[in-house]
């Protein structure tokens, strides 16, 4: 048993991985938040602290006596994640083994602006580990989470993103002259991965690659018209036209964000298209499969049989 600390806390991914960590009833979880503990639900052993992150003196009295740090922080106004940089100082100073960052993502960042904040913590992790190991670390990756694809009544704390393959509406966007590669995994087993990860007694891999299922777009598209009944309808763009900015889709995926001003909706729609696409090309979202090698007796969910079953009996 040891005791773990989640840094922001109240996000879906880390609720989810919360959920696996509690029904093991092995560890003492400690939830850091900027919301007041007394609005937060109770559960057993598990206890909040508030913090805004600013203030790495109190950060380390709260870490004392933590053996293990997974950061979920925001990168919402704070794009340099200086909430997360005093995490990983605090974790240090308060004598912390290991830290997880705010990943939970692809191998690498080729054409996903939007996750800037990951590569800083990224490099700041090497840049204090350089001379010598001072924080145990791992960058878990496992890729694109399926379960943005399934009804949304079927998730507990994630909510339908808006994506370039739309399997309520049997629809998708794609390039006609290129192929797309993703690596596919479900949420329940990126969490249980990662609950095997703490009682893990090895040094954890910096790269920690979380691989469900690695395909195609056009193969998710197949997979989509198998278990969905139809074909998609598909918007076929030219990679020259999508790396240009001219996106003449169709459609676009809608996003009611309240940080995206109304009047930036579109062209914010179509920045995440761009980036779904280009980094299928690069294989950004394509992850290694080493916390896979490491727990050989695990069986990952198939891409294919999960969204059939999430599927099933839906009109």
């Amino acid at each position: 048993m040891v005791k773990i600390a989640i840094a922001g806390g109240t996000g879906s991914f880390a609720r989810t991985i919360i959920d696996v960590l509690v029904a093991t009833k092995k560890h003492d979880i400690l939830i850091l938040s900027r919301k007041d503990p007394a609005t937060v639900e109770d559960r057993p052993r598990v206890t909040w602290a508030k913090t805004d992150y600013t203030d790495k003196a109190q950060l380390s009295s709260i870490l004392h006596g933590v053996h293990t740090v997974f950061a979920f922080n925001s990168p919402v106004g704070d794009p340099d994640s200086m909430a997360q940089r005093n995490v990983i100082d605090a974790s240090i100073a308060a004598g912390v083994k290991r830290f997880a960052p705010n990943e939970w993502s692809g191998s690498k960042f080729d054409e996903l602006p939007w996750y800037g904040e990951k590569a800083k913590v990224r490099a700041y992790l090497e840049e204090i580990n350089k001379e010598n190991k001072v924080l145990e670390y791992t960058l878990f990756q496992p890729g694109l989470i399926i379960d943005y694809l399934v009804p949304e009544g079927n998730l507990k704390y994630l909510k339908v993103m808006p994506l370039w393959i739309d399997f309520q509406g049997r629809r998708g966007i794609t390039l006609a002259d290129k192929e797309c590669i993703y690596t596919f995994t479900t949420i329940s087993d990126m969490a249980n991965i990662v609950a095997r990860a703490i009682e893990y007694e090895g040094e954890w891999p910096v790269v920690g690659g979380i691989r469900g299922t690695t395909m195609s777009d056009a193969k998710l598209l197949e997979i989509g018209a198998k278990v969905r009944g139809r074909k998609f309808d598909i918007s076929s763009l030219r990679e020259g036209d999508v790396r240009a900015d001219d996106i003449r889709s169709s459609w676009l995926p809608q996003f009611r964000d309240p940080n995206i001003p109304a009047e930036q909706a579109e062209q914010f729609a179509k920045l995440v298209t761009k980036g779904s696409l280009l980094s299928g090309v690069s294989e950004s979202w394509v992850v290694s499969d080493v916390w896979n090698r490491l727990f050989p007796d695990y069986k990952f969910k198939d891409a294919e049989k999960f969204l059939a079953e999430q599927w099933a009996g839906q009109a």
